[in-house]
């Protein structure tokens, strides 16, 4: 959903009906006129928020209170983060009536749906949608590709086969990214966490392998070598193990 080409006044007024102090208000006007660098020079918005304002997820919930209000009210179930949102309907009939819905209310507010990501799914089939860094298809849920792509990069910045650190520094800092990590997808399906404790596995491998003057991934001895009880051992946090605490009835 856009909100780039709203009229400043219009985004404070919805504001000053819920909040009376001024400071708030002033605070609130400031980030919407701040600069925005797109090249050398600088320029001062006269229209809509800025692209990743801190302001855009507060603005966002209180311009969009009354879609919420109105949905309620027609008895469509709507989750709803920032300008981001899933209408859940029981038939393709049921959809269409909420996006014609939708559509209206935001044609009246100033803005625009996004051209892409607006659209109808069957989400008990495949291909499904991304909601909040999961996709959802075929009746189950599990992190999206770019939310998986950014983990491993991650993890790929902590388990360089160069890094001079000792093993026990490097799977202190490698279990950080792997707790944060669980705590928001482990409503995922458990063959995620599978491939991912496996994955890790190997770059460790690969560290301790390049450590003894050999080339290559860790692989084929290598598992033999430095079995999965020795990273147990040394404190390796287990997305699967941390999976299995948390949903006892996915253990296979």
């Amino acid at each position: 959903m856009s909100f780039d080409t709203i009229p400043h006044a219009a985004r404070i007024d919805p504001v000053k009906e819920k909040v009376a102090d001024g400071r708030v208000l002033e605070l609130l006007q400031a980030f919407l006129t701040q600069k925005v660098m797109g090249t050398a020079e600088g320029w001062t918005p006269e229209e809509g928020t800025p692209q990743g304002a801190g302001v855009s997820p507060l603005r966002s919930h209180i311009y969009l209170d009354p879609l919420d209000q109105q949905m309620a009210k027609q008895g469509y179930e709507m989750i709803r983060y920032a300008d981001d949102f899933v209408i859940l309907c029981r038939s393709e009939a049921e959809a269409r009536a909420a996006l014609a819905e939708v559509q209206a209310w935001t044609t009246s507010a100033g803005l625009t749906l996004h051209p892409t990501k607006t659209r109808i799914v069957d989400a008990r089939q495949a291909g499904g949608f991304d909601f909040l860094g999961y996709h959802f298809a075929a009746g189950e849920r599990w992190p999206r590709a770019k939310s998986l792509g950014k983990f491993k990069d991650t993890i790929r910045g902590k388990t360089r086969r160069t890094y001079g650190q000792s093993l026990a520094v490097i799977i202190t800092g490698v279990n950080r990214t792997l707790r944060g990590w669980f705590e928001y997808f482990q409503h995922s399906r458990r063959f995620i966490f599978e491939v991912l404790d496996s994955w890790v596995r190997r770059r460790l491998r690969s560290i301790l392998r390049y450590r003894q003057g050999r080339r290559g991934r860790g692989r084929g001895t290598d598992h033999h070598r430095w079995p999965n009880a020795f990273f147990a051992e040394h404190g390796l946090f287990s997305l699967v193990a941390a999976h299995d605490l948390v949903c006892p009835s996915s253990r296979r």
